[in-house]
């Protein structure tokens, strides 16, 4: 056997177990949601009877009945605003409080970086109750304003650590070479700094959206008016008004996964990208 051909082979003897490991995560993540989809299609006594296996007659009305309530697509509609909103404010304050981290020298920069950084540190279940009597005193409570501000400011140290590494790495001759051309600072970031960072934005987008879309806990505690109740609260109520109907309860949660999967497999390519952005210039 040539040396040339023993390379690729033993590269691939290197690289099997990690293939291996690969395999068996991404099964253990895709099996629940194969179960769930298929467990939508059957009658509550065949996915008793047969769980694992494909349906014998395939009942598409726990589907429909779900797509034709009202109370799902205004929840959607909850659910999808408020994931917009906390993503688009997300990122603008991100966006400007990295880019003066990154490109501005003054002092005390580390120091208020850290500060920010900080803030990964403490969980969001700690800061419920203080959130809470916060959100009471400023009026904010069965207001969609409460969540959005509250996941926007639970968002900054992920967002602004992201950015900012790849803010910094952008060669300054860039940015000297807009200045002589008479390009202001903030001119330079929207210019020129947003649309090279695309993919890095396109992480954080991600990050946002699925992160608001999957919050519990948050609107639990600022929502009592149903009118207001975003997916996963309907997943709740859903779950406790049908609780015998375990197929349809699948079919809900299916349905109720499907936007935020459908985004993710959009914006996935970017998303290595982004995270690795900056990693090797600081």
């Amino acid at each position: 056997m040539s040396s040339k051909t023993g390379k690729p082979l033993k590269r691939r003897r290197n690289t099997l177990p990690l293939h291996v490991i690969a395999v068996i995560v991404g099964a253990f993540m895709v099996a629940p949601v194969v179960y769930a989809l298929l467990g939508g299609f059957k009658t509550n006594s065949e996915l008793s009877g047969n769980p694992f296996g494909l349906p014998s007659t395939w009942v598409t009305e726990n589907y429909t009945d779900v797509l034709g309530s009202a109370s799902f697509w205004r929840q959607m509609w909850n659910s999808t605003f408020i994931a917009i909103s906390t993503t688009v404010l997300t990122v603008a304050l991100s966006a400007l409080a990295a880019f003066v981290f990154a490109r501005f020298a003054f002092r005390g920069r580390e120091l208020f970086f850290t500060l920010f950084t900080a803030g990964l540190m403490f969980p969001f279940a700690v800061a419920i109750l203080p959130i809470f009597v916060l959100l009471r005193a400023f009026g904010l409570l069965d207001n969609p304003l409460g969540v959005i501000l509250t996941q926007a400011a639970f968002g900054l140290p992920l967002t602004i650590i992201i950015l900012r590494g790849f803010f910094r790495s952008i060669p300054g001759e860039i940015e000297e070479a807009a200045t002589i051309d008479g390009c202001s600072p903030f001119g330079f970031l929207w210019r020129i700094l947003l649309p090279m960072a695309r993919p890095a934005i396109a992480t954080v987008s991600v990050l946002a959206i699925v992160g608001s879309w999957n919050n519990f806990m948050l609107p639990l505690v600022v929502f009592s008016d149903e009118s207001s109740w975003t997916l996963p609260l309907g997943i709740q109520q859903f779950q406790g008004q049908y609780a015998s109907d375990t197929a349809r309860i699948l079919a809900y949660l299916i349905l109720a996964m499907v936007p935020a999967l459908a985004f993710y497999a959009i914006a996935e390519r970017h998303l290595v990208g982004g995270l690795t952005a900056g990693a090797t210039k600081g």
